[in-house]
């Protein structure tokens, strides 16, 4: 919130502290290794991802994605540890996600991290996932006091700090943004390779005149109420475009003098609609805390749409957004290791016995100790 600056309560360590970060909440499997100097800056030794992608028009299910980290695990860590240079021994802590996620994935996950905790007798820290996606998105763009816009497969949310807790201003009341857009891929058939969400993105880019504005997007749903959206009723109805008559899968003409609908116009139309309701809810939650700074996180933040339409939005009212690439907008490693290291200077660790993970973990329910 606006007004007096507060002294932080994170102090410059007395010397330099190194961290392994373990993430694997859902089809990323991510081990990064970040070090905290004692001029209080933070520098990226490693970050290691391996994605578990399954055919186009499927998902992934929770026991083949754990099934995926249980193999991957050693690998993506050992790599993680060599390119970093350093060995197991020079970590003060092992950080993993917590929560929230899907249960066997996350599970599979912290039984490394315990493992690895028991073996190197290193202090374990469990981790936000969604806190993880802001304390890194903090940390690369420079953002001081800004709304952040949390925006994932499994989590839609307008977030603000305030009184050393993340308070969520307004979230989806059904279904993620990623999750709307990664299920409509499915049914159009797009690769998930890299991600449907990113194919949906080069889909509606294929649109004619889509740079220039001289697309109309098909009538959906524009669905707000108050600080939140519903996304499942326009997931819902532009799956029933692909069943209308004029629909063509891979765009060919229409023997009749009519308009047909391509994928490329579902996808287009999708973007626009979503996008629009998210740039609405985050500059009410602007206006509410007078900040002028947005800060988009999480994988769907990769999506330049997306940071073009914030960025209009925010250019009207003389701000500023911030937003990283795909090496930190999509799940990794080393966002669980910069939020897990700041928690262990502040003194928190995860006892053994209490090192387990859970599927409901809200953003608003961790104690920021380390900021004011």
């Amino acid at each position: 919130m606006p007004g007096r600056r507060r002294e932080s309560p994170l102090k410059n360590p007395s010397r330099a502290y190194i961290a392994l970060g373990l993430e694997g909440s859902a089809n990323k499997l991510g081990a990064g290794v970040i070090t905290h100097a004692v001029d209080g800056s933070t520098e990226v030794l490693s970050n290691v991802r391996h994605t578990y992608i399954t055919p186009p028009g499927e998902g992934f299910l929770p026991r083949d994605t754990a099934q995926h980290h249980r193999e991957w695990a050693l690998t993506v860590i050992k790599d993680a540890v060599a390119k970093a240079n350093i060995s197991m021994h020079d970590l003060d802590c092992i950080c993993y996600t917590k929560g929230p996620g899907m249960g066997a994935p996350l599970q599979s996950v912290a039984l490394v991290a315990r493992t690895l905790s028991l073996l190197y007798e290193k202090p374990l820290v469990g981790v936000n996932h969604c806190v993880g996606h802001i304390e890194m998105g903090r940390q690369v763009t420079g953002a001081q006091n800004p709304v952040v816009l949390y925006v994932s497969g499994g989590n839609t949310q307008v977030i603000a700090y305030s009184r050393q807790c993340y308070r969520i201003f307004g979230e989806t009341l059904d279904i993620a943004v990623g999750n709307c857009l990664d299920r409509f891929a499915r049914v159009i058939n797009l690769s998930n390779d890299p991600s449907p969400g990113y194919n949906i993105e080069q889909e509606a880019k294929n649109l004619p005149g889509v740079h220039s504005g001289g697309n109309d997007s098909s009538s959906l749903p524009y669905t707000t109420k108050g600080m939140d959206v519903s996304l499942s009723g326009i997931l819902t109805s532009i799956e029933a475009y692909t069943s209308d008559r004029r629909y063509r899968a891979h765009g060919e003409p229409c023997e009749e003098p009519e308009d047909i609908i391509t994928p490329a116009d579902l996808c287009f139309s999708l973007q626009e609609t979503v996008f629009s309701m998210l740039v609405e809810i985050t500059e009410r939650a602007m206006a509410h805390i007078g900040s002028r700074e947005v800060l988009i996180v999480g994988g769907v933040g990769c999506n330049e749409r997306l940071q073009e339409m914030m960025g209009i939005m925010a250019q009207e009212r003389g701000g500023l957004v911030f937003a990283t690439d795909e090496r930190f907008c999509i799940d990794n490693g080393i966002m669980i290791a910069q939020a897990g290291l700041l928690s262990y200077r502040m003194g928190f660790q995860t006892p053994l016995t209490k090192s387990t993970c859970t599927q409901r973990f809200r953003t608003d329910e961790v104690h920021v100790a380390w900021r004011s």
